[in-house]
């Protein structure tokens, strides 16, 4: 299972999930498919829908349906901290397709949490 963490705060999520955002300036959706193995977060697959400000796909990314998709590269995470500020708009996270503002777990939490096996 992956949980959020904030705090001392825990929320049970599920076996696996997407992440996403938008870029805070470029405007353009980005997704990364988490999912547990062997008590690490594997990154499965990432799309984005262009490029920009640091958002260029990797050389072995492939266009379809208007995303670049890409196999993960990272190795298995034992955590994946997220940025929550108020500077930069809210991820969401998506459990069986649907998607879910953090904010919807926060509340008006501010500051870094993080996805962790649990």
């Amino acid at each position: 299972m992956i949980c959020l963490i904030a705090g001392s705060t825990w929320w049970l999520l599920g076996p696996a999930l997407t992440l996403a955002w938008d870029h805070s300036v470029e405007k353009i959706r980005w997704e990364e498919d988490y999912r547990v193995v062997d008590d690490r977060l594997v990154l499965v697959e990432a799309r984005v829908q262009g490029s920009g400000a640091g958002m260029e796909p990797p050389p072995h990314a492939r266009y379809a349906d208007g995303w670049w998709r890409y196999a993960g590269t990272v190795p298995p995470l034992e955590r994946l901290t997220l940025a929550n500020s108020d500077f930069t708009p809210d991820y969401q996270l998506c459990l069986a397709g649907l998607c879910q503002p953090l904010a919807r777990y926060l509340g008006r939490h501010r500051g870094p949490v993080a996805l962790t096996p649990c």
